[in-house]
């Protein structure tokens, strides 16, 4: 089993960055795909970005791409995602999220298949 815990949410301003962090106990975090999705009032939670289990291969959202770096530190059992350039529709909760599965389907659909959820950091972009 994972638990993760996010944190490096906050107020900024347009155009401004921001890293989030998120820190899994247990000993198998290196085995485990991890993503990045995030919510909004009133709007579905969004895929942002994932990450295989050796930091390979990555994948983003349209919406981010070119705007937010994931990365992970297996021997820190931590994973990361830089935001920068943010815009007030990036104010959401921002969630990360494990998954124990990996293939071709979920090459094409990285944003399914997460068994293990952090509670999610803020992130408020005021203009």
């Amino acid at each position: 089993q994972v638990q993760l815990v996010e944190s490096g949410g906050g107020l900024v301003q347009v155009g401004g960055s921001l890293r989030l962090s998120c820190a899994a106990s247990g000993r198998t975090f290196s085995t485990y795909a991890m993503g990045w999705f995030r919510q909004a009032p009133g709007k579905e939670r969004e895929f942002l970005a994932s990450m295989n289990w050796s930091g390979s291969r990555t994948t983003y959202a349209d919406s981010v791409k070119g705007r937010f770096t994931i990365s992970r530190d297996n021997a820190k059992n931590t994973v990361h995602l830089q935001m920068n350039s943010l815009k007030p529709d990036d104010t959401a909760v921002y969630s990360c999220a494990a998954r124990a599965y990996s293939g071709s389907y979920y090459d094409t659909n990285p944003g399914e298949g997460y068994t293990y959820w952090g509670q999610g950091t803020q992130v408020t972009v005021s203009s």
